[in-house]
């Protein structure tokens, strides 16, 4: 856990309390409300008990709180006429004028600073058309997203829906889309944007929202929803670790999950936008929930529309491994389903969401194609929970959408190029731990070998993304811009640290920085990790079973792919991804944080092109010149301020 808690406004929380007081709300409602870490598997069960419960009292409106909030003036060092330093001096100013906005216009649309305001009425427009085979829509509503054999109408409605305000379409196939840039308008390669405001659409139309970040301003995201609109916000536990709900302000209820110990971060950046038309809005993002993830770095938002369906449909206990069973599983595990008992039995008895298999049954998941995965934090032990999981579910995803590399002589390699913002420890093991599940291949393979060779593997073939100094120097906003991104000095010059898997990262939209998380995976023929040389070449002992080509059951061919992306929370750390133990008969994944991404094919070369955020081939790290941005750089250069 590496980036900045900013995840309570200070200000924001004095000003409730001193609102709190005034109003003489009863102490229970605002109180600290403790879950235990064990949860009942039967949420009607679970809901109608809090039901029961003695409704809490309504807080006051965020009138006072919101005109006792105060942001100082930044010092005159900071004013230098620099972009860095406008942009610091200029967000306490943003700050300022937004509260007065909000006291002035409470209940009306705010903009978030991208200069487009949301519409007052959502039309329903479809999205682009999906590409061949099914697959999902990753590219953008632009005339560019359409493939070569599309259909001249096909063409026409693209052009037609790219004329209208994003804030206007629906996505029924899903998009993904990197975040508008202040500072990159308009990008370089010309690719469309999400901005905040364009995600959630017009606040009078939404009807309850889940929304999950590890760095927020309350204050600030508080502006994109209507006052009346009943929110739970995910958020990071504080160092105890234990899971909590609390009344945070009039309609929102804050929940935090466990951790262990108090270690790990709650990491997960995802929204669930429910609309009062019936209609589901699934949202799974890179940035979190503060002005300058969505101003001044790069993120990326993946999201898709979802209609209710006539009828809701049966509870199906078995279904563990969809997408909104996997979702279901990760609400359970951040503990919203207390979060959400207390809303229904507090003003709200009416949510579109009364519990947690709702999901499932009461929207239309049909067209969503991309796959969930998922990081639970905890130890998950035996096939059934690993799975569900961290790499071992990406390993899984990689397979059900028929794109293992096998293995044998007929084995493809996979080449992985990993962009991020956090660096961790690596070992040798672990990232060929990694690896193994990225190529689809079971982890039962992986525990098979034994410690001591997986131990003395060589790299595989992975690139890791991520700024040098050079870079973040030459961005628009200099080395200030450069604190959410975060690299060790003693973790660069330790003795066995992988600096020659190192590639600088560069986005293809222009002269910013990059809190996208993302995978870039692409295929090429090559020999098992555990094949020597002399087995490549024909000498030596005959292939084990465990080396010899699949049986043609045991793995779905799949010729049109030539790879796969991952856009989530996930950075490339054993933190995010897990570390596998245990034995091939009862293996043990330990996860340390919650995160979330979603998993699709790339079909072509065009396909990586229009999913990747970063320039490629991205350029090497040259031996002895090159160095990452490391996170001690920005405190010495605030220091010399």
């Amino acid at each position: 856990m590496q980036e900045r808690d900013l995840y309570m406004d200070k200000d924001l929380e004095r000003a409730l309390a001193l609102s709190l007081r005034e109003s003489q709300v009863n102490a229970s409602s605002s109180r600290a409300i403790s879950i235990s870490d064990s949860e009942d598997d039967d949420d009607d069960r679970f809901q109608s008990e809090r039901l029961q419960e003695n409704r809490t009292s309504k807080t006051e409106s965020l009138r006072a709180a919101t005109q006792s909030v105060h942001y100082p003036e930044p010092s005159s060092q900071s004013a230098r006429n620099t972009p860095a330093a406008s942009f610091l001096s200029e967000r306490a100013q943003m700050e300022r004028e937004r509260l007065e906005r909000l006291k002035r216009l409470r209940g009306q649309d705010a903009d978030d600073g991208g200069g487009i305001s949301p519409p007052t009425k959502r039309q329903h427009i479809p999205s682009s058309e999906r590409h061949a085979n099914g697959r999902a829509n990753i590219a953008s509503a632009s005339s560019s997203s359409i493939p070569s054999g599309s259909s001249t109408s096909s063409r026409t409605a693209s052009t037609s829906i790219s004329s209208t305000p994003t804030s206007e379409q629906l996505f029924w196939n899903g998009e993904l889309r990197p975040t508008a840039n202040k500072h990159s308008q308009p990008r370089q390669d010309g690719k469309p944007t999400f901005r905040l405001t364009e995600v959630l659409g017009s606040k009078s139309d939404i009807s309850f929202a889940i929304i999950a970040s590890y760095a927020m301003s309350i204050s600030w995201i508080y502006e994109f929803f209507a006052p009346s609109t009943p929110v739970i916000i995910v958020a990071q536990p504080d160092q105890s670790g234990q899971p909590t709900i609390k009344n945070i302000l009039p309609n929102w209820v804050m929940t935090v999950p466990f951790l262990r110990n108090g270690r790990g971060c709650q990491h997960m950046k995802f929204m669930l936008i429910f609309y009062k038309t019936g209609r589901l809005r699934v949202v799974i993002s890179t940035a979190n929930l503060v002005d300058h993830d969505w101003r001044d770095i790069e993120n990326a938002v993946w999201l898709q529309d979802l209609p209710p369906r006539s009828a809701p449909i049966p509870h199906d206990p078995k279904a563990i491994d969809d997408f909104p069973s996997i979702m279901q599983n990760v609400l359970r595990a951040v503990n919203v389903r207390p979060a959400l008992a207390n809303m229904l039995a507090n003003d709200h008895p009416n949510l579109p969401l009364q519990t947690i298999k709702d999901l499932r049954m009461k929207w239309d998941w049909s067209k969503v194609k991309v796959k969930l995965v998922p990081s639970i934090a905890g130890k998950h032990e035996g096939w059934p929970n690993v799975v569900l999981t961290g790499h071992t579910r990406l390993m899984k995803a990689v397979r059900d959408m028929g794109l293992r590399t096998g293995k044998g002589k007929a084995a493809k390699d996979l080449l992985i190029e990993s962009q991020g913002s956090s660096i961790g420890t690596y070992s040798t093991q672990w990232v060929n731990e990694f690896y193994w599940s990225a190529r689809g291949e079971s982890a039962e393979d992986w525990l098979d070998e034994s410690k001591a060779r997986r131990a003395k593997l060589p790299w595989p073939p992975v690139k890791i993304v991520f700024p040098s100094l050079k870079t973040v120097r030459d961005s628009v906003l200099g080395e200030l811009g450069g604190g959410t991104m975060f690299c060790r000095t003693n973790q660069w010059e330790a003795s066995k640290f992988p600096r020659e898997l190192f590639h600088d990262s560069n986005s293809t939209g222009g002269r910013v920085l990059m809190h996208t998380k993302m995978i870039i995976a692409t295929y090429r023929p090559k020999r098992s990790i555990f094949e020597t040389s002399s087995q490549s070449n024909g000498k030596g002992k005959e292939l084990s079973d465990s080396e010899t080509e699949p049986e043609s059951d045991d793995i779905e061919i799949q010729n049109d792919p030539i790879g796969w992306a991952y856009v989530g929370s996930h950075n490339f750390t054993p933190s995010a991804w897990g570390t596998l133990s245990g034995s091939g008969f009862n293996p043990v994944l330990n996860v340390v944080n919650y995160e979330l991404g979603i998993v699709f094919p790339l079909y072509d070369a065009k396909d990586v092109e229009r999913v990747s955020c970063f320039k490629r081939p991205a350029r090497k790290y040259v031996s002895g010149q090159d160095r990452p941005w490391e996170e001690s750089q920005l405190l010495r250069q605030s220091q010399e301020m």
